[in-house]
């Protein structure tokens, strides 16, 4: 399990959690998938896919609605969670355990400086 205090976060409602200097996890958010209700589907990346800063990586569907997953840096997908394809309900269920979306490595270090930790994602939060 991602221990929720060491993970950065983004506006959007995604998680960071930084596995090497250059490669992460990304995921979303407790909060975010309580908004969206049961996921009833998810579009994941495929192993080698090359994603920009700020480009989709998953697009997760909901019974409420469908949210794009976006990564906040470019790198390249060397990961992704298979166990979504038969249990999307994981993504509403455990965002931070089982529901995480894809590994991404980047080119060069991670710099978390423009996301938030976990004290600041509260505070965005509770605004």
């Amino acid at each position: 399990m991602a221990d929720k205090e060491n993970l950065f976060y983004t506006e959007d409602h995604e998680w960071i959690e930084v596995l090497e200097d250059n490669k992460f996890r990304i995921g979303i958010t407790d909060h975010a998938a309580e908004q969206l209700g049961d996921v009833v589907y998810i579009e994941l990346p495929e192993v080698d896919d090359e994603l920009d800063a700020d480009e989709d990586v998953a697009s997760v569907e909901s019974v409420k609605s469908v949210s794009d997953v976006n990564v906040p840096f470019a790198g390249t997908v060397v990961e992704v969670n298979e166990a979504l394809e038969d249990e999307p309900e994981l993504v509403s269920n455990e965002p931070f355990e089982g529901g995480w979306l894809a590994v991404i490595k980047a080119e060069e270090a991670i710099d978390t400086s423009e996301l938030m930790n976990a004290d600041q994602y509260a505070d965005h939060i509770a605004e």
